[in-house]
């Protein structure tokens, strides 16, 4: 008898949970309001299935995160959720809210690193936005026509579009994202000695001769001082930068950065600041913040070389002697 009673008490428990459960489950399901009020929602990149809920809650999209989490795990939907915008309303069941999300986002995320050239960035978008055949080809002809005096003025950031943004509005918003962004340097850059053009030249140069954010404005007054006193800037990124321009014109692949060799610095080009004093005629790349920062706000230093041993720590010399002998110590040559 006892233990029949504990039997049934036991059953009871179990029934009594998956009832629980259930009637949990259909509340957590259920839309937040009965009338269709569609926003935007945007998922940042990284963003987990938790995160997600979280978010979702919070908006008032739906009443549970995680009866969210527990579903789009369950059914493995959380691993097609990708970051993005997405148009979502609170008269959606949890379920149809999944189902939205699995579908893609209406626009993409889409970031660009710092000290690429033109010719990089646009791969970027064509993967980035979901570009291919003709599409992408239109695109990729659009931005390179676009861009052709716009190298160094492509703010390096993660970018929000459609799929179906065109390659001018693009090079619109990273246009004006670059006057956004240097708004703070504008004191800086009226004061100094160098043009505008000038100024984001050296970033340029900056961005793609340096590895860490605080060598970069040392490394901006070494450049510097050989201008100062008419010794050439010796920097073998606008060498790569001439060379790929040669070799690479017309390419979809191509290493815009190459390594370069003795004979590529007797190369009859502008941006050979080996054979040619003075600062290139345009940037080479697309500096990010702290490179364009550092070409307004140098460091100033005594030193007049640089060099990066195998690791990507920086070592500085102040002449030619100690310089072949970081050389030597560092590179072992």
């Amino acid at each position: 008898m006892k233990r029949s009673l504990i039997i049934s008490s036991t059953l009871l428990i179990i029934v009594a949970a998956i009832v629980g459960t259930l009637l949990w489950w259909k509340k957590g399901i259920e839309p937040v309001v009965s009338k269709e009020n569609y926003q935007n929602f945007v998922i940042p990149r990284g963003y987990s299935a938790s995160q997600i809920g979280n978010k979702l809650q919070e908006k008032n999209v739906i009443k549970s995160a995680l009866a969210f989490k527990f579903y789009s795990q369950l059914t493995g939907r959380s691993k097609k959720i990708f970051a993005g915008e997405y148009k979502l309303s609170s008269h959606l069941n949890l379920l149809q809210v999944v189902d939205l999300l699995t579908k893609g986002p209406i626009e993409l995320w889409v970031t660009v690193p710092e000290g690429l050239r033109r010719e990089e960035i646009v791969e970027r978008f064509i993967s980035g936005l979901e570009k291919s055949n003709e599409e992408a080809n239109g695109f990729r002809a659009e931005f390179l026509s676009t861009t052709q005096a716009k190298e160094g003025y492509l703010f390096p950031d993660t970018y929000l579009f459609p799929r179906e943004a065109t390659a001018s509005s693009v090079v619109n918003m990273m246009s004006k994202t670059f006057e956004q962004k240097t708004e703070n340097l504008q004191e800086g850059i009226n004061n100094s000695n160098l043009s505008l053009n000038e100024i984001v030249t050296l970033a340029s140069i900056i961005e793609r001769e340096s590895k860490k954010d605080d060598e970069r404005p040392i490394v901006a007054g070494i450049l510097l001082n050989r201008l100062q006193i008419g010794m050439g800037l010796q920097a073998d990124a606008t060498v790569q930068y001439a060379i790929a321009s040669l070799n690479c014109k017309g390419k979809v692949e191509c290493d815009w950065w190459p390594t370069i060799t003795r004979d590529d610095l007797s190369l009859n080009s502008p941006y050979n600041t080996y054979k040619f004093k003075g600062l290139p005629p345009r940037p080479i790349a697309n500096p990010g913040f702290t490179s364009l920062k550092a070409a307004v706000f140098p460091e100033e230093t005594n030193n007049l070389y640089y060099l990066h041993d195998a690791d990507g720590n920086i070592h500085y010399a102040q002449t030619l002697d100690e310089h072949n002998a970081n050389v030597r110590k560092y590179l072992g040559k």
